[in-house]
């Protein structure tokens, strides 16, 4: 198993690398060049960084991922496409995308963006917690426990 992380605003990295090494696995980070960073990481971590464009991070992560790999995003889109191809997918917020609760995210969002289109206002995330980290732990410890039994 592989772990891919959607990095360009994730706030759950160092998280992801810790738990990761403890289970021996790799972590690609994948971030757009307007986030490069000269930071040295772990023997077991990767950085690819992409072109800055909507969705060029997601791509290369579809592009990569194979069934079973672990990804870690805030995008509904690519977590709908990382579910069809057979990965684990989770929010740093805590939570794991699944085949049951899905269409019902995408089904929320679309909704939102054409409300917005439409001129209304509509509320954005709500800030990411301790709470929303410690969820984030206990879930990941939890998959990849499950998995490497």
């Amino acid at each position: 198993m592989n772990i891919f992380v959607d990095a360009d605003a994730s706030p759950v990295q160092e998280e992801v690398i810790q738990i990761a090494s403890k289970f021996n696995l790799e972590v690609t980070l994948v971030k757009s060049f307007s986030h490069y960073s000269h930071t040295n990481q772990a023997s077991n971590v990767k950085t690819v960084y992409v072109d800055k464009g909507a969705d060029m991070a997601d791509f290369e992560i579809i592009k990569r991922a194979r069934k079973g790999d672990l990804i870690v995003t805030q995008d509904y889109g690519l977590a709908s496409l990382g579910l069809g191809k057979g990965c684990l997918v989770i929010h740093h917020k805590g939570f794991q995308y699944t085949d049951k609760n899905i269409d019902r995210l995408l089904t929320t969002r679309h909704a939102s963006a054409l409300a917005r289109r439409g001129g209304l206002r509509t509320k954005g995330p709500k800030p990411f917690t301790e709470e929303d980290r410690k969820k984030f732990i206990l879930l990941l410890q939890k998959l990849l426990t499950e998995s490497s039994l």
